[in-house]
């Protein structure tokens, strides 16, 4: 099928590479539906890519000359989303010293973009639906309604359909936003020639970038190896171990056996973690494995105190009703000793807390601060990230 003229002139402008078909349909769709007016509705994995679609509907919308404006909705607390969108009255809250124009007002005949529109709290939503159906908002603290035109496109890596169904996401609303989906297709159903387009792109930047006298080869066994891995992490960490290898070797000449080294996922055999069978998933990292263990056995060791607690206090026949793991055995008399060890699971809880504390300051450090690529690597939402740092008081590795 012939890719049409205007689609490669798009990718020769935003710098997309590769010839995937579906990559070129969502491309296609995006120029066809920037004309008007409707909400797009963007979805894809983390690391897709979807950022430069919006910039796409936008150049080639008749709002191209007004304000863009690229707000990720995970990354701002939730005690201050609305404020942030809507804007507020002075003295509508501590710290509120002036007047504050929010994005839709400033975006009045543009375009804004709403990244991770899923993380949204539900007060939130209804007030983002009120301006899609009216245009109306009213700032916090204000009693005045006000009115704007902004073109709304959304973007999101989680299903709205199951947040829906599972009551996190009004219905009304994403029936609002996808008027026209997108769907990005993710890097590993992109194919083999995709993966090395992008290998060498990313290869020849980093060399110019970084001075470099030649850009990195691949030798054939190490495309083989670079196509068969599956890139949970998308283009975003094929760019990340290009860049990696790019500046970490000193030989122009990858293998296969080189290659090998950044690619640690595709070696470790997956760790069997003991799920219970209403709560089966689907790992796609180690990492995952590592925290969804973890996590796992913050919740036992949980259960296990009230456990503990209930026997000293000497329901012990009532604790035996309410038990449901079927490997646990019938109680049995417990030494003055064993009550004592079960009451040191407090310390292993903490230490459990600082494992992920220091997870977590790790991650930021390999990524300079920058949240949204730990959260991606994470696994966890920029809001959840953005919580736990201030819980473990991380804010200095944060920005």
């Amino acid at each position: 099928m012939a890719v049409k003229a205007e689609v490669q002139q798009i990718k020769q402008r935003f710098g997309i590479i590769g010839n995937n078909a579906a990559l070129d349909r969502a491309i296609d769709v995006a120029l066809q539906v920037a004309p008007t007016d409707l909400s797009v509705l963007i979805s894809g994995e983390s690391g897709t890519g979807k950022e430069v679609f919006p910039q796409i509907i936008h150049q080639n919308s008749t709002r191209k000359h007004g304000q863009y404006i690229a707000v990720n909705c995970g990354a701002i607390p939730e005690g201050t989303i609305d404020s942030e969108l809507f804007g507020h009255e002075k003295g509508s809250f501590t710290g509120a010293l002036a007047d504050r124009k929010g994005y839709f007002e400033v975006a009045d005949g543009g375009t804004i973009f709403m990244d991770e529109v899923g993380e949204l709290p539900t007060p939130t939503q209804a007030r983002l639906l009120r301006v899609l159906e009216s245009g109306e908002f009213i700032r916090v603290g204000a009693s005045k309604v006000s009115k704007t035109n902004v073109r709304l496109v959304a973007a999101t890596n989680v299903n709205l359909m199951h947040a829906v169904a599972n009551g996190m996401f009004r219905e009304d609303l994403f029936y609002r936003l996808s008027t026209v989906p997108i769907q990005i297709p993710p890097l590993r159903e992109r194919g083999a020639e995709d993966i090395l387009l992008l290998f060498r792109k990313f290869a020849g930047d980093c060399a110019e970038k970084y001075h470099i006298p030649s850009a990195l080869r691949l030798e054939e066994e190490a495309q083989k190896l670079l196509t068969a891995c599956r890139w949970p992490g998308n283009v975003r960490e094929l760019k990340n171990v290009t860049e990696r290898i790019s500046v970490i070797e000193e030989k122009r000449d990858i293998s296969a056996k080189i290659l090998r080294f950044y690619l640690p996922n595709m070696n470790i055999e997956k760790l069997p973690v003991p799920v219970r069978p209403d709560d089966q998933k689907i790992f796609n990292s180690e990492r995952e494995i590592l925290y969804q263990v973890l996590f796992d056995m913050k919740k036992d060791v949980a259960e296990l105190k009230k456990l503990v607690h209930d026997i000293m206090a000497g329901n012990i026949q009532h604790v035996a009703a309410e038990n449901t793991y079927s490997s646990v055995p019938a109680l049995a008399p417990i030494c003055p000793q064993q009550i004592q060890e079960a009451e040191d699971v407090e310390e292993e809880e903490i230490s459990l807390a600082d494992t992920e504390k220091e997870a977590i300051r790790k991650m930021l450090e390999k990524h300079k601060g920058k949240r949204k690529s730990a959260a991606a690597e994470l696994k966890i939402s920029e809001r959840t990230l953005y919580r736990k740092i201030k819980d473990y008081g991380l804010e200095l590795y944060a920005r």
